[in-house]
């Protein structure tokens, strides 16, 4: 084999020697993705290459038994990894010192800063949710799946979904990590429209 891949030898139970059909080219072809999905649920590197290996894992038993969609396949598999080992590490939010602050080094546009700003933010918010709904999230706004598309990758009913996203977007917005300091002339601006 060669490449960055690793021969894959027996010895562990219900694993073939030789990959399925189809496997390493779906792999190689969706790893990218899957790691994407795992980084925004774990928020660590180490803990986001594992889901996504246990998945893989999981994946590689049955695959021959998938129908239709194999990355909805394992993508449930990540995400529903995810929210029982997390659910068992769960314990609130957990303080954090403050995200640095941004080099203003001259490159690029004045509002990549802002942009790369607002992500981290928004990052240190997603982390606070408990594991469900920050499941719910990732996969309903930042990979655009539909409400039947997350409920059927997460293994839940859409009603459930809905619940766990209307949570989650009530939580995000009293995030203190979401919160912006009001300027002089908002706040001016507000004043002005509640005496007219």
């Amino acid at each position: 084999v060669g490449g960055n891949h690793l021969p894959v030898t027996g010895g562990l139970r219900g694993m073939r020697d030789t990959p399925p059909a189809g496997f390493v080219d779906f792999v190689v072809a969706r790893g990218p993705a899957l790691h994407r999905t795992a980084v925004l649920l774990t928020r660590q590197e180490q803990s986001a290459e594992d889901l996504v290996q246990i998945a893989l894992a999981k994946a590689w038993r049955s695959w021959g038994r998938i129908d239709g969609n194999h990355e909805a396949y394992v993508r449930r598999i990540i995400v529903n990894e995810f929210a029982s080992s997390w659910r068992r590490r769960w314990r609130g939010e957990v303080s954090t010192a403050d995200l640095p602050e941004l080099s203003r080094d001259g490159h690029g546009d004045g509002d990549h800063g802002d942009t790369v700003s607002t992500r981290q933010s928004l990052l240190a918010a997603l982390v606070t949710l408990p594991p469900r709904q920050r499941a719910v999230v990732v996969l309903r706004f930042f990979h655009d799946y539909t409400e039947a598309a997350t409920a059927e990758t997460m293994g839940t009913s859409v009603g459930t979904v809905k619940s766990q996203t209307f949570k989650a977007l009530a939580a995000l917005r009293i995030s203190e990590e979401l919160r912006e300091e009001p300027t002089a002339d908002a706040a001016g601006s507000a004043r002005e429209g509640m005496t007219r």
